[in-house]
């Protein structure tokens, strides 16, 4: 005979309230609780959504409609229109498909040019070409080589720090700021060549280092370390843009691929480091222990056992920084003046004018500018989604 406490825990003795409020089983949500989560989820969907919505039905109208609007229904509340795209192909010669098609190989030689121009003297083919395809390639080359070197030396600074223990002391790092100072005035303000105070600073460093040795006992630790590499990117990018244009210019890599992808990726390494050892200190130091018994070198460990317990941690954070570099604006306008401009800087000066902002034709370069984000987005869900997990490991 059955204990009469459990009788009522069978589905067919629930009364209504205990059906509705009472998970059916273990793992289950009740159908209330299914139906309140699944509107809050619609709710939030629909707030998310409806930016990029309002954004792709701007680029399809008109001027009338979008200063009589707001009008949300094509076909409904207006007609919808092509003017706003057509605009951006006809107002340029060499923006047709045809003339697209043919300045792929001029592109790919520019690109070339460009990134090898500081140590190559290479004269670039006179670039006839579409200025909308030539901002999009621009974007796209130096958002992925940015991402890349970024993510590759900002996940090798994170393991670092997660698995090797630092204590560099503090006086050995103030002498080396001191005399980086120096090496700053004597450039500047003595005409010393760079090369040569560098070499005499150095030096120096090196000298003070074996004469002062057991002088300065406070170290810094790892946490140290990390934090003060996060609070570079706390630093307002408008406070260093005018030194990082001088330096730029004084190397001669104004306006070409090099200075934008080294610049996007010293801005975000930071944030590479700070996700990324999170997901490596949540690893279990057992199995890179094991590797190393078995005659695994450290950078082994890193690349075949490390890096893809943590791919799903690397997805996202790829994805961050990437997006970081798609929109990026500030250095962009600053170090890029003709040949290397990015959709940013495209949709900020083709749309502006004495009349106004032309928002239906900005929301069709808009448009034209998050589609590789969303397809990147989509490409990577699976890793995004298991982010949560990548610290776990099934034994």
């Amino acid at each position: 005979m059955k204990d009469a406490s459990s009788f009522r825990f069978r589905l067919a003795n629930r009364t209504l309230m205990q059906r509705l409020f009472e998970a059916p089983a273990v793992g289950k949500m009740s159908p209330v609780s299914k139906l309140l989560a699944h509107t809050l989820l619609l709710i939030w969907s629909l707030f998310v959504l409806f930016p990029i919505y309002w954004v792709i039905i701007t680029s399809f109208k008109d001027a009338a409609a979008v200063n009589q609007g707001p009008f949300y229904l094509p076909f409904i509340d207006f007609q919808p229109t092509l003017d706003a795209w057509r605009i951006q192909f006809t107002e340029d010669p060499n923006c047709n498909f045809g003339a697209i098609a043919r300045q792929l190989g001029l592109l790919v030689y520019n690109s070339f040019v460009f990134v090898v121009s500081p140590v190559v003297s290479l004269a670039p083919m006179e670039p006839q070409i579409c200025k909308i395809y030539l901002a999009f390639t621009n974007s796209v080359v130096i958002s992925i080589f940015s991402t890349g070197l970024c993510v590759v030396v900002g996940s090798m600074a994170a393991y670092a720090l997660a698995r090797i223990q630092y204590a560099p002391r503090f006086g050995n790092i103030l002498i080396f700021v001191l005399l980086l100072v120096g090496v700053i005035f004597a450039t500047i303000y003595a005409g010393a060549p760079w090369w040569a105070a560098t070499a005499v600073a150095l030096a120096f460093f090196f000298l003070l280092l074996r004469a002062l040795r057991g002088v300065f006992k406070t170290s810094l630790k790892n946490g140290d370390i990390l934090f003060w590499i996060i609070s570079q990117r706390i630093l307002p990018p408008i406070v260093v843009v005018i030194p990082i244009y001088v330096m730029f210019q004084a190397v001669g890599l104004l306006d070409t691929h090099l200075a934008l992808i080294l610049l996007y990726a010293v801005a975000n390494m930071p944030i590479v480091v700070w996700l990324m050892h999170d997901f490596f200190a949540n690893l279990p130091i057992e199995l890179e222990e094991s590797a190393q018994l078995d005659g695994a070198t450290r950078p082994r460990i890193f690349w075949e056992i490390v890096m893809p317990l943590t791919r799903p941690g690397l997805a996202a954070t790829t994805l961050l920084i990437l997006v970081l570099s798609w929109n990026e604006y500030l250095f962009a306008v600053f170090l890029a003046t003709v040949k290397v401009q990015t959709m940013p800087i495209m949709i900020a000066a083709k749309n502006t004018g004495e009349k106004g902002i032309f928002w239906w034709e900005m929301c069709a370069l808009i448009v034209v500018m998050i589609i590789p984000v969303i397809l990147m987005s989509i490409l990577l869900t699976r890793f995004i989604s298991k982010g949560v997990l990548s610290g776990a490991v099934k034994g």
